[in-house]
C-alpha cells in the first residue's frame, strides 16, 4: 500500500488517530462509539491499514521511508474537538483487553511513549494515570518529549537541558519490541513541582531597633526605675489623677504628657512607665527610618538608624519622658515623606507628611516651625502640591498650643514673650561653646559652668559637618542632591535655636539634628566598596560605640543618683507628716513634690508660679515645706519655720511651716 505524501506533510484537520498496539482487539461497542465520535469531525479519519490480528493503522500515521522519529515528532498538531474524558489507568501488572477508539479523550497527556502502549506508558511509570512521569517530573499533565506516530503536538518554547537522559530513560523503560523515540530539542526542561523561593533579606533595620531596646533595658531602665527627673515630673504630672499638676511653663508643649497619660492613668509605677517608653521609642526608631527605605535604600536606612541609636544621648532619652527624642523621630519621618511625595509622587505621602508635622508640633511647637521652614521653601520650587499638607499639618499641630496661649496668657504674642523670658531672653547668642561643653553631660547645663571631660570622646561632633559636606559633594556628582541636601538643611534649621539663640545647653537639644545628619553620613558608608575601607570604617564605628557606652554609663549613674535623692527627700517629707494635700517650694521642689504627692510652687527662677504671699496663704491651710541645699538659708518668709534635715540627700533641709490648726 502506498503512502500518502500529502497527509504526511500537512496536519489533518480531523482528530489525529493514535497508533494501535499489535494484537489489540476492537469490539463492536468500541467501534460504534468510534463511529459516532467520528461523525463530529469535518472529515473522516483515514482508514486504517489492516494487519493480522489487529485494527488497521491509518496511512497518515506511518512515517514515510527515511523520515526520522525526531522529524515526525515535530509535526504540528490539530486540537481535539471532543471534550476530554478522564480514563483510569490500568493496573501496572495487567494489560487492557480493549482500547477506546477515541484517544482524543485525553488531549493533554502522553498516551504512549512507544507504539506498543495504549493510553498510558505502564512500563515507564507505575500507578500514574494519564501521564508519563518517567520522562519528566515537572509536567504532570503533558509530555511533549515523546509522541507516538499519529499524535501531533506543538513544540514547547523551552528546550530540554538534557534530552539524551530523557530518551535513554524512555528506551530503558519501554517494553520489548517498542521503539524509543528520541527527545526533541523543544521539549520542556526537567524542573521541580516546588515553587522557586528567593532567600529572605536580613531585616537589618528591625535588628537595629531591637538592639536599641536591649541597650535601654540593660543600661538605662534599671538605673531610672525608681524616680522621675525634673522635667519628667512636669510632663507626667499634667494628667496624673493622683497628684496636682506641676507648673507648665510657656515654652513647653503637651505632646509628652499626652504620650504618658494612658500609662500613668493605669498605674503610678515608674518602672512600668520606663518599660512602655522603651518599647515605644524602639518602635518609633524603626518606623521613622523605615520611611526612608524607598528613597535611599535598605542598607543606608539601617546604617543611619544604627549611627543615631549608638549615641549615648539617644539611648538615655528612650525611656525618659522628654520631648526631644520624639521631635527627632517626627522630623526624620516628615522629611522622608516629603521626599517620597516630591520624588516618587506617592499619593499617600502627602497625608503622612501632614500627620508627622502635626505630631512634631504637639511635642515641641517651636521646633515644628523650624522643621517646616526648609520644607516649605523647598516645596515652593519643587513639589508645590505638598504646600497645603505642610501648612495644614503645622496648623493642626499648633492649634492646641495657640489655644492654650489665649487661655492662659491672654494672647499668642504674650506667650511668645513669656517663652523668650523663660529661655533667657532669646536672641543672638553663639552657644557653640556650651554645646561642646555639655556633649558628655550633664543632662542640663544651666547655668553652663561645666567643663568638658575626655575631649577625645567628642571628635564625632566635630566630624559631623565635614561628613555632611562630603555627602553633599557625592550627591552633586551623582545628581541626587535633593535626597541629601534636604535632611542637611532641615538639621541645620532645627539646630539654629539651640546653637544661636539661647545661652545654655543640653545634649538632648540637638537630637533632631543628629538623627537627620545620620542619613547622609550613612550614605557615605554604604558607597564604600573597598574591603580595606570598610574594615577601617567598621573599626571607627566600633570605637565610637565604645566611647558612647562609656559616657552613657557615667551620665546614667550621675542622673540616677540625683533622682534617688529626690525620692529620698520625698520619703523624708512623708515621715515628717507631710501628706496630701500639701505644698512644697524651693529650688528642687518640683520632682520632690511629685514623689510626695504634693503640689509645688516657685517664687523665683524659670518656673515662677506664685508669690511669697501666695505661699503663706497656702501654708495657713495645708502642710507646707520649703527646701534648701546644704549651707543655704531659707527665704525671708520662712525664717521662723522649723528645719529638718533630709536623710540621704547630701545636706538638703526642709523648713516646715507651723502646724495648721485643726477645725472643730
Amino acid at each position: 500500500m502506498t503512502t500518502n505524501d500529502t497527509q504526511l506533510g500537512t496536519p489533518e484537520p480531523a482528530r489525529p488517530q493514535g497508533p494501535k498496539a499489535p494484537g489489540a482487539k476492537r469490539d463492536r461497542a468500541t467501534e460504534g462509539r468510534g463511529r459516532r465520535a467520528d461523525q463530529n469531525r469535518r472529515r473522516p479519519a483515514p482508514r486504517p491499514d489492516p494487519q493480522p490480528g489487529t485494527t488497521a493503522r491509518p496511512e497518515a500515521s506511518r512515517p514515510e521511508p527515511g523520515a526520522t522519529a525526531l522529524t515526525w515528532a515535530k509535526r504540528p498538531s490539530t486540537p481535539s474537538l471532543t471534550t476530554p474524558r478522564p480514563h483510569p489507568a490500568p493496573p501496572p501488572d495487567t494489560q487492557p483487553d480493549t482500547e477506546p477508539a477515541t484517544p482524543t479523550a485525553q488531549p493533554e497527556t502522553d498516551t504512549a511513549a512507544t507504539t506498543a502502549q495504549p493510553e498510558t506508558d505502564t512500563a515507564a511509570t507505575t500507578a500514574q494515570p494519564e501521564t508519563d512521569t518517567a520522562a519528566t517530573t515537572a509536567q504532570p499533565e503533558t509530555d511533549t518529549a515523546a509522541t507516538a506516530p499519529g499524535r501531533h503536538t506543538e513544540p514547547s518554547p523551552n528546550p530540554s537541558p538534557n534530552p539524551r537522559a530523557t530518551t535513554a530513560t524512555r528506551g530503558a523503560n519501554a517494553p520489548t519490541g517498542a521503539t524509543a523515540i528520541p527527545h526533541p530539542p523543544s521539549s520542556p526542561a526537567i524542573t521541580s513541582d516546588a515553587p522557586e523561593r528567593r532567600p529572605r533579606a536580613i531585616p537589618w533595620l528591625a535588628l537595629v531597633a531591637l538592639g536599641y531596646a536591649l541597650v535601654q533595658f540593660v543600661l538605662v531602665v534599671p538605673a531610672f526605675a525608681h524616680a522621675l527627673g525634673w522635667d519628667e515630673a512636669v510632663y507626667v504630672s499634667q494628667y496624673d489623677p493622683r497628684v496636682p499638676a506641676a507648673f507648665f511653663s510657656a515654652p513647653r508643649s503637651r505632646g509628652t504628657s499626652f504620650l504618658t497619660a494612658p500609662f500613668i492613668a493605669v498605674t503610678p509605677s515608674v518602672p512600668v512607665l520606663r518599660i512602655a517608653l522603651t518599647l515605644l521609642s524602639s518602635a518609633a526608631l524603626y518606623t521613622a527610618f523605615r520611611v526612608w527605605r524607598p528613597v535611599v535604600g535598605a542598607r543606608t536606612t539601617a546604617v543611619a538608624a544604627l549611627l543615631f541609636a549608638g549615641l549615648w544621648i539617644t539611648q538615655i532619652s528612650g525611656p525618659q519622658a522628654m520631648p526631644n527624642l520624639w521631635v527627632a523621630f517626627g522630623s526624620v519621618a516628615a522629611t522622608g515623606w516629603f521626599l517620597r511625595a516630591v520624588i516618587r509622587r506617592e499619593p499617600r505621602a502627602n497625608r503622612w507628611l501632614a500627620g508627622c508635622v502635626a505630631v512634631t508640633a504637639l511635642f515641641r511647637a517651636p521646633d515644628a516651625v523650624w522643621l517646616a521652614l526648609p520644607l516649605i521653601a523647598t516645596a515652593l520650587f519643587r513639589g508645590r502640591r505638598t504646600l497645603p499638607y505642610l501648612v495644614g499639618g503645622l496648623a493642626t499641630g499648633l492649634a492646641q498650643w495657640v489655644a492654650e496661649a489665649y487661655i492662659r496668657f491672654g494672647s499668642l504674642q504674650e506667650r511668645l514673650h513669656v517663652s523668650s523670658a523663660t529661655e533667657g531672653d532669646m536672641g543672638l547668642h553663639l552657644n557653640f561653646d556650651h554645646a561642646w561643653s555639655s556633649l558628655n553631660g550633664p543632662l542640663l547645663c544651666r547655668p553652663c559652668t561645666a567643663t568638658l571631660d575626655s575631649p577625645g570622646l567628642t571628635l564625632w561632633w566635630l566630624a559631623l559637618p565635614v561628613l555632611a559636606a562630603a555627602a553633599l559633594a557625592y550627591a552633586v556628582r551623582e545628581r541626587r542632591l535633593l535626597a541629601t541636601a534636604l535632611p542637611v538643611a532641615v538639621a541645620a534649621a532645627l539646630a539654629v535655636p539651640y546653637l544661636l539663640m539661647i545661652d545654655y545647653s543640653a545634649p538632648r537639644f540637638l537630637l533632631p539634628a543628629y538623627a537627620l545628619l545620620a542619613l547622609p553620613v550613612a550614605s557615605l558608608v554604604t558607597r564604600l566598596t573597598s574591603r580595606r575601607a570598610l574594615i577601617l570604617v567598621g573599626l571607627i564605628v566600633a570605637a565610637q560605640f565604645a566611647s558612647q557606652s562609656t559616657v552613657l554609663t557615667e551620665v546614667t549613674a550621675a542622673t540616677a543618683a540625683t533622682n534617688q535623692r529626690y525620692r529620698a527627700a520625698a520619703d523624708s517629707l512623708r515621715a515628717l507628716g507631710l501628706r496630701p494635700p500639701c505644698l512644697v517650694s524651693g529650688p528642687r521642689a518640683l520632682p520632690i513634690a511629685y514623689d510626695a504627692g504634693c503640689a509645688s510652687a516657685q517664687i523665683d527662677g524659670n518656673n515662677v508660679s506664685t508669690t511669697a504671699a501666695g505661699i503663706l496663704g497656702r501654708a495657713a491651710k495645708v502642710p507646707t515645706a520649703v527646701l534648701t541645699a546644704k549651707g543655704q538659708r531659707p527665704p525671708h518668709y520662712a525664717r521662723d519655720w522649723t528645719p529638718y534635715p533630709l536623710h540621704h540627700t547630701r545636706g538638703w533641709t526642709a523648713w516646715l511651716a507651723p502646724a495648721v490648726p485643726q477645725g472643730p
